[in-house]
């Protein structure tokens, strides 16, 4: 096939990797004309890929960068209800992180006295008053559960404010912009400080920044490992340089993650890394409280004098822009519901005091539901917020996750704090002793789940006229039951022999252990 209009054809025909003309493209007015996939056509830059059928719709070109460059976020410092809400959760959830590892909880003297630990040497996870040993794995699968459903519940009530108050991304980026304004100013002398050329006192500021920037970084890493040891004890090791290599890998580890997520990339973790805000939208509907813009209302915008000068021909919105100023993220929230929006509100609070500013009632940003928005544009009355809180989807969430937490309760407050596993040998399956009887071997499990030494009682529950003995005591001892004391907190091995006289039948038994002490 040939070009239709050599005059108008490209100058640079398409060509295959070795070099021959490939004719399934035909290029016309900067337009490319195939029937392959478009990653196989050659078209000029930012010419759109037609195919030759003209009943097929045309396919775009792929787009020429994949990712957009980083446009610097000077997010405006800003007081109001929400935003002291997030220095509220701020303050609570930095507290709770570096903080719990030294919270001292008395187990007794047989058991660590940390409230919170993950005792990894020992496989248990302490939580106060609560020990999850290695085989009640499903209590955190449980708790993992409840956390996802944790998610849901928030998301489909009021929209992303996890991610606005409480993701540790939010947390960690808030906490390093405030480090931004302590040393460099609010937004414009930041801009400023940035636009500069380095000189002495730019690069003064600079360092003084990325040591705070350190330090917090470090404190997170240091923090980190302290959940998996006693903190004391590893705070004077690791300094003293005895603590395992593992505890100084895992603190350079996330310092640098910290101090690279929280210090440069912030707000290119929520939109380009997380996936959570393409998950989100599955989770929310028109009844879902969102940080929303009134357009009816704020359209068309125009400045004070302008509305002033043309009464009635301008919205509430005067295009003042500190909405997007204040934002942490950069985004304009006008552009409506968007990837990039955290909702943390901190537009509400800049909007809500310019409308107070120029004698306009608050609103023009706010938590609504798009339900509720098109109800306001056509002058119905609108439910209050706590409302739209208790409906259906948000109920039957709720209930779902309450009833994964009793239950889990429930299971925790019967558990048997005494174990047992019985392991037979399998080669050989049995022992025919010279007097004519039977040997059979057995490898028992003792587990004692409280933290204390405990004496526990194991008999033979059936196989009449069998006795055994343990290789702690011979065949002298022989009985049916023997005791055995358990360390506290542990599981003691005991290899056992069951023993039935000559011509008894193969029959099942059981093995039962009882603790003496209850």
């Amino acid at each position: 096939m040939r070009n239709r209009d050599p005059g108008r054809a490209s100058s640079a025909p398409p060509r295959r990797e070795g070099g021959d003309r490939d004719w399934s493209v035909v290029v016309e007015d900067g337009r490319a004309k195939t029937n392959e996939p478009v990653s196989s056509a050659v078209a000029e830059p930012e010419a759109t890929t037609l195919r030759h059928e003209p009943h097929e719709p045309p396919r775009q070109q792929l787009p020429t960068k994949l990712f957009e460059k980083r446009t610097k976020v000077h997010n405006k410092r800003i007081d109001g209800p929400f935003r002291r809400f997030k220095w509220f959760v701020m303050a609570v959830t930095l507290a709770i992180y570096y903080g719990t590892p030294w919270i001292r909880w008395d187990r007794g003297p047989y058991a660590p006295d940390q409230a919170v630990l993950v005792d990894l040497a020992n496989r248990r996870f302490y939580m106060f008053g609560i020990e999850i040993w290695p085989h009640e794995f499903y209590y955190v699968a449980g708790l993992l559960i409840m956390a996802a459903l944790g998610l849901f519940l928030v998301t489909s009530a009021v929209g992303r404010a996890w991610c606005g108050y409480a993701c540790p991304q939010t947390v960690w980026t808030d906490l390093f912009q405030h480090v931004d304004r302590l040393v460099d100013g609010d937004r414009n002398a930041r801009i400023r400080l940035d636009a500069a050329p380095l000189g002495p006192g730019k690069l003064a500021k600079r360092t003084f920044k990325y040591a705070i920037y350190l330090v917090i970084s470090f404190w997170t890493g240091g923090a980190w490992i302290m959940y998996f040891a006693d903190a004391p004890t590893l705070v004077r090791d690791f300094w003293a340089g005895e603590a395992a290599p593992a505890a100084y890998i895992t603190v350079a580890i996330l310092t640098l993650t910290t101090f690279t997520l929280g210090g440069f990339m912030r707000e290119q973790v929520c939109i380009y890394m997380c996936p959570w805000p393409r998950i989100q939208t599955a989770m929310m509907d028109e009844k879902s409280l969102l940080v929303t813009y009134k357009d009816w209302r704020g359209e068309p915008r125009g400045s004070v004098k302008k509305a002033r000068r043309n009464p009635g021909e301008f919205g509430d919105c005067i295009d003042c822009l500190q909405c997007v100023a204040v934002c942490p993220t950069g985004i304009d929230i006008r552009e409506g519901p968007q990837v990039g929006c955290i909702t943390c509100a901190l537009c509400i609070d800049a909007c809500d005091r310019v409308m107070a500013d120029i004698g306009r009632p608050r609103g023009l940003i706010d938590y609504a539901t798009l339900e509720d928005c098109e109800k306001e544009a056509n002058g119905e009355p609108t439910p209050s917020p706590y409302r739209t809180l208790l409906r259906p989807r948000t109920i039957a969430y709720f209930l779902i996750w309450g009833s994964i937490g009793l239950a889990m309760l429930f299971a925790l407050g019967v558990r048997n704090h005494v174990g047992l596993s019985v392991s037979p040998d399998r080669n050989p399956p049995y022992i025919l002793m010279s007097d004519g009887s039977v040997r059979n071997s057995y490898t028992l499990r003792l587990r004692n789940m409280e933290s204390r030494p405990r004496e526990m009682e194991i008999a033979i529950d059936g196989l009449p006229g069998a006795v055994m003995w343990t290789d702690m005591g011979g065949r002298d001892a022989a009985a049916r039951t023997q005791v055995k004391t358990v360390p506290a907190d542990e599981v003691l091995t005991v290899r056992a022999y069951v023993v039935v006289p000559e011509g008894a039948s193969t029959q099942d038994f059981d093995f039962t252990v009882t603790s003496r002490d209850e």
